[in-house]
């Protein structure tokens, strides 16, 4: 049966299978990248709202998969999972997360991830060159909050100043975390103990 909220899973699930979130497969699709934002789902008046079939088409043709294959991301036991979203330029503001990282207030949107991370997951879209070129602007990584982190992890650091960068681990000693730069452009960081808000591990990007 083609439930409305079956039929806006598939198109999550979909983007989330291309390593895209609901408003990067628009875009994709050529499509206006507000398209399949949640708040497109729902009238003003509580009414569902549904995707077009021609915006259907479009986002089939943009990936290449088959109708059949859109109608089995239907079911309800697909392999994913739906998580808190932010832009990485946004993470430095207030109110976004709470203590040890894990998201808070509001502001997210969601996107669609494949699979069941373990622990506290949320997603941050990439902006910007300045990780070239391991991520690229418009790239989504998920991030695990209160995951161990060991030498030679990407991580996501927030420091108390409100900085927030991505880079790799080289060392985490009682004093602070030593960081290497993921473009070579950039300076490799240290961060003391008591200017280090919080770190998290990447465990997974769209590439």
């Amino acid at each position: 049966m083609l439930s409305h909220g079956k039929v806006w899973a598939a198109i999550d699930r979909l983007a989330a299978g291309y390593g895209l979130s609901a408003s990067g497969l628009a875009r994709k699709a050529g499509l206006d990248p507000t398209s399949f934002n949640p708040s497109k789902r729902v009238a003003r008046d509580g009414r569902p709202r549904w995707p077009s079939t021609e915006s259907i088409a479009k986002i089939l043709a943009a990936t290449g998969a088959s109708f059949e294959e859109f109608l089995d991301l239907r079911a309800e036991n697909a392999a994913a999972s739906v998580l808190p979203l932010l832009g990485f330029a946004r993470a430095g503001a207030g109110g976004f997360f709470g203590d040890g990282g894990a998201p808070a207030g509001s502001g997210w949107e969601e996107v669609a991830f494949p699979g069941a991370p373990e622990g506290t997951a949320y997603a941050l879209r990439i902006t910007g060159d300045s990780m070239l070129p391991v991520y690229r602007d418009g790239d989504t990584i998920v991030v695990a909050a209160g995951a161990a982190c060991r030498p030679g992890d990407r991580v996501v650091v927030k420091t108390t100043g409100g900085e927030v960068m991505a880079k790799e681990l080289r060392r985490r000693a009682a004093d602070g975390v030593s960081l290497r730069s993921l473009n070579p452009a950039h300076p490799d960081r240290f961060v003391a103990t008591a200017d280090l808000d919080w770190i998290a591990r990447i465990l997974w990007a769209s590439q």
